[in-house]
């Protein structure tokens, strides 16, 4: 009975050398997941900050794409209302030129008016002179009968007893058309091209 109770004492030595023995396994075990983990997470987390810091230079580059575009686009309209500000001005200056008693050559340019329309129209039209010419065609010596005064920056306007047909030589007329056939040349002159 000795025997068994002898190898009975050492059993529980035995044992806790079998779970030291297992606790020892399992925590290396442990620590090796542990560590695979860590490493893991590690990957994971510097992928997803590469993946952030590309998308997020993607991002940027799209924005100060549209910014650079959105700016070239305001510049562009900015330089188009300028443009068409200053050939307002232009033609606002020319109408009032025209329009000014005191321009140059206006009685000459009268003059000029009347020889056109003697070629154009009929003796028996009548003449109805801007205010401001009457005096002038007057004594220009028309062959047509002069009618009641109109409107307009200077000229006249020639038309049928039955006023079915008329001419029209009148100043804001005639500028109207120039200005219109001669814009690109206008344009050329205010704004070089470069």
């Amino acid at each position: 009975m000795k025997v068994i109770y002898l190898g009975l004492d050492k059993l529980p030595d035995r044992i806790a050398a079998t779970a030291k023995k297992e606790a020892k396994s399992i925590l290396s075990e442990a620590k090796a997941e542990a560590k695979s983990i860590t490493n893991q997470a590690k990957e994971t987390s510097a992928s997803i900050r590469e993946e952030s810091a590309s998308r997020a230079s993607k991002e940027a580059e799209q924005i100060e794409r549209e910014a650079v575009a959105s700016s070239r686009q305001s510049n562009q309209k900015d330089l188009l209302i300028a443009r068409r500000e200053e050939l307002d001005a232009t033609h606002a200056m020319l109408v009032k030129q025209v329009s000014s008693s005191s321009l140059a050559g206006r009685a000459s340019l009268l003059k000029r008016l009347l020889l056109n329309a003697k070629n154009v129209a009929d003796k028996d039209m009548i003449l109805r002179p801007v205010a401001l010419d009457r005096d002038a065609i007057e004594s220009a010596g028309s062959k047509w009968d002069i009618g009641d005064n109109i409107d307009g920056m200077g000229g006249f306007i020639l038309h049928t007893k039955d006023q079915s047909f008329s001419l029209d030589f009148r100043f804001e007329t005639l500028l109207k058309n120039v200005w219109e056939s001669k814009l690109s040349e206008v344009n050329e002159a205010l704004f070089p091209s470069e």
